[in-house]
């Protein structure tokens, strides 16, 4: 989450096993130990007319199908550290039959559904998903839209000893699109209410310059058998918000952008236990710094947004559960506002398992925290 996001490697693990892996501008840190929680190109110009350029980092996007309304998603919470462990349960509690009616019933309207497809899928090609946690997950999906829900599914923690997308992106290329030729055929038949979010946060070796080598196979997997769906795509250094000035979108009209947000990391991450040197107990936030910087942040969201004509929402923003409530209620305020002034919606960070908005034990929720979400 830096202007340059100049962070370390280890800063961004660290990061992603913060539940989120959320990236911030301010971080500094190191991982210490593992919580337990194409087509062709165009041809040569003819007397006739030539096709449509493949996309690419410098081909200007088609115009956007897509509003900023249609990101307006209302309250929105990752279902954290649930199904995005190497196994359900590893980081938490398992996602229960009637958390999505409970969190419907709280006022919330979509949940951001992180999970680890690659810890379930073959190596070799067709990249086969397990078909018991392909069950599991439409599970999940169907009792989240059985309850009112949006859904947001993505694929999450591609970093496994299957493979590994941030270390080796080309090798991995072909796999991501196959896993995705797989889940788009499994949910082709739910409405525009599910969405697609094609790769979490974007690090290590996968930067701007490649990413849609890695990510277009896929998208054309998905638009096969789901032409209209929107798809969510973020980019590099852990999808902060800088990364947005210089974000490559596919010649897609259905796309919409994301970003993450844990600025300030000092105060977001203080006394976070699994990194070395963590930001010490006690910052608070509010300075006329950190509210300077919160301001600067909300133009670039609203200077992409103006500059490509894409839908922007906020995936993923936190603060740490051992902060005390009254503090983490405030930052959960003024960045939702600050966002919400944009017309950009967020997804907090998270819902039992990891910066807790419910207690996984009583099931109680934190009210200071939906009441900074305006529930």
């Amino acid at each position: 989450m830096t202007a340059a996001f100049l962070r370390t490697a280890t800063v961004g693990l660290a990061l992603a096993l913060a539940g989120c892996g959320g990236t911030t501008s301010s971080a500094s840190g190191l991982l210490a130990n593992l919580p337990t929680p194409s087509p062709s190109a165009a041809p040569i110009p003819t007397p006739t007319p030539t096709p449509t350029p493949t996309p690419s980092g410098t081909t200007t996007p088609l115009a956007s199908a897509l509003t900023q309304a249609d990101a307006q998603l209302g309250a929105c919470v990752n279902m954290a550290n649930m199904l995005e462990p190497p196994n359900e349960g590893d980081w938490g509690r398992a996602i229960f039959d009637t958390d999505f009616a409970d969190i419907a019933a709280a006022g919330f309207e979509t949940v951001r559904l992180p999970v680890r497809w690659s810890n379930h899928a073959s190596y070799s090609a067709p990249y086969t998903i397990d078909p018991s946690f392909m069950a599991r997950v439409a599970t999940v999906v169907g009792q989240a839209r059985a309850a009112g829900l949006r859904v947001i599914l993505n694929m999450h923690h591609y970093e496994d000893p299957q493979g590994n997308i941030f270390t080796d992106p080309a090798q991995q290329t072909a796999r991501l699109a196959g896993m995705w030729k797989q889940i788009a055929e499994r949910f082709a038949g739910e409405s525009d209410m599910v969405w697609f979010e094609l790769l979490n946060e974007p690090h290590e070796q996968l930067r701007h310059t490649n990413l849609l080598s890695v990510l277009e196979p896929a998208l054309a997997e998905v638009r096969a058998t789901n032409p209209t769906r929107p798809v969510v795509i973020g980019g590099e250094f852990w999808s902060g918000i800088n990364s947005l000035a210089t974000l490559p979108l596919p010649n897609d009209a259905y796309l919409v952008a994301t970003f993450h947000y844990y600025d300030p990391f000092n105060f977001t991450h203080q006394g976070a236990s699994w990194i070395d040197n963590p930001p010490p107990m006690g910052t608070t936030f509010g300075s006329a710094s950190d509210l300077a910087e919160l301001n600067d942040n909300v133009a670039k969201a609203r200077s992409f947004i103006s500059a490509t004509g894409r839908p922007l929402f906020l995936g993923e923003f936190g603060a740490i559960d051992q902060i005390p409530l009254d503090q983490r209620a405030h930052y959960y305020k003024m960045v939702h506002d600050a966002f919400a002034g944009a017309q950009v919606d967020g997804c907090v960070w998270g819902y039992t398992n990891s910066f807790a908005f419910r207690d996984p034990a009583t099931l109680e929720w934190k009210t200071p925290l939906l009441q900074a979400l305006g529930l």
